[in-house]
């Protein structure tokens, strides 16, 4: 098949009619799209909740266990009475 044959058959495949779309087709796809829309909506919201609780968790470990104070030292007793 050559070029011009090749560009034939893609006109007349572009000028056919297209066939018909079954009824009830655009409504079964509104209803599975805003279903789709509505649980990813959901899971957004569930991941940013589950952020900011792993955040405030993170915050109150941070002020009670302190990590950036550096522990004391309990190799050798403190002096004293010198």
């Amino acid at each position: 098949m050559n070029l011009a044959e090749r560009e034939a058959a893609a006109r007349r495949l572009l000028e056919r009619t297209p066939p018909p779309v079954p009824p009830g087709l655009h409504a079964e796809a509104v209803r599975r799209g805003s279903r789709m829309l509505r649980r990813r909506t959901v899971a957004r919201r569930l991941l940013w909740l589950a952020l900011f609780a792993a955040a405030v968790a993170f915050a109150v470990w941070a002020s009670l266990a302190r990590p950036w104070v550096e522990p004391p030292s309990t190799t050798t007793p403190p002096i004293s009475n010198w």
